[in-house]
């Protein structure tokens, strides 16, 4: 694991924090922060799809206060990891399985670091996916939270009739490699008004994003291609058809979510034997990125979550 750039001045997490690189199975070089800060237990972080590892130091932070370690993963394409296309702000993946070989090599950097088990996961939106997958796929964590997970795109009106066949399409026209409609060059952060955004009701969290991308245009990621969206509607469709395996879950989302599908969140969460729901009042997407009223509520849910899944096991 050869160090890896890691903007502390920008992260405002715990002091101590690095990063390394690692590569995956299909030889992709990806980068992750290592925060040890707690002894509890690690606590493995799945982004979403255009973030990078400094934009999770917050969270870092709370949970160093809750006694944990962290590990933050930059997916293949995204942050510094290696992009897949020329063009570095495509959002791009070959097939959506893939991240699956991230998924490995960031456990595999937990163990070789010897970060502290037990292992729980926190994933957001696209991580939210990649997530539920490995989970399926018995990731060794004793709890899960996920953060208004993608487990249902959400597409255009005008699309959702053949939303099935739109990148399909692509792949025949040679068009794979392009911008999904109404998607473009620019980071949406880069360009949206903070005034109704869809990510976050904090001003101050919104300009934390900006400042992160206007310091290190290389963490910036723009609209996701054709091939990406599709990939990532055939991966609902596989999860969907599948149970919620034998894991405690905790799902937040807010109730203004404007960005994923809530309809399938609802629907997975009413059959997870294990899981709750717990929806955030007046939470835009970044429900972990929220303005203190809607935060500190969930980060109590959350810690004690993570607890209970502690004493169960000291109990067993």
């Amino acid at each position: 694991m050869d160090p890896a750039p890691y903007r502390a001045d920008l992260a405002e997490a715990p002091a101590g924090a690095r990063a390394v690189w690692v590569r995956t199975d299909d030889d992709i070089r990806l980068r992750i922060a290592l925060h040890e800060t707690g002894d509890q237990g690690t606590v493995l972080i799945f982004p979403g799809r255009t973030e990078w590892a400094e934009k999770y130091g917050r969270v870092v932070t709370h949970l160093a206060g809750m006694g944990y370690s962290s590990l933050v993963i930059d997916w293949r394409g995204q942050g510094l990891s290696d992009r897949l296309l020329p063009y570095r702000r495509k959002g791009h993946v070959g097939k959506y399985p893939d991240y699956q070989m991230d998924v490995q090599a960031a456990l595999d950097c937990a163990r070789d670091a010897g970060l502290p088990e037990p292992y729980f996961l926190i994933a957001h939106s696209m991580g939210g996916a990649i997530g539920l997958r490995a989970v399926m796929q018995d990731l060794p964590v004793k709890g899960v939270v996920f953060s208004a997970p993608l487990w249902g795109v959400q597409f255009p009106l005008w699309a959702r009739p053949v939303a099935g066949l739109l990148g399909t399409l692509a792949g025949w026209t040679g068009q794979g490699e392009a911008y999904a409609p109404t998607t473009g060059s620019e980071p949406y952060v880069l360009t949206a008004p903070f005034e109704d955004n869809l990510l976050t009701t904090d001003r101050g969290e919104f300009q934390f994003m900006i400042d992160h991308l206007t310091a290190e245009p290389d963490f910036a990621v723009a609209g996701p291609t054709m091939q990406w969206v599709h990939e990532a509607h055939c991966e609902c469709r596989w999860l969907e058809n599948r149970p919620a395996p034998p894991l405690p879950c905790l799902t937040a989302l807010g109730t203004n979510e404007r960005i994923v599908l809530t309809a399938p969140i609802h629907t997975r969460m009413a059959d997870w034997p294990d899981g709750r729901l717990v929806m955030v009042d007046g939470g835009e997407h970044e429900v972990l990125m929220e303005a203190p009223d809607k935060l500190d509520p969930l980060l109590a849910e959350i810690e004690a979550f993570f607890a209970a899944q502690l004493q169960d096991g000291k109990a067993a």
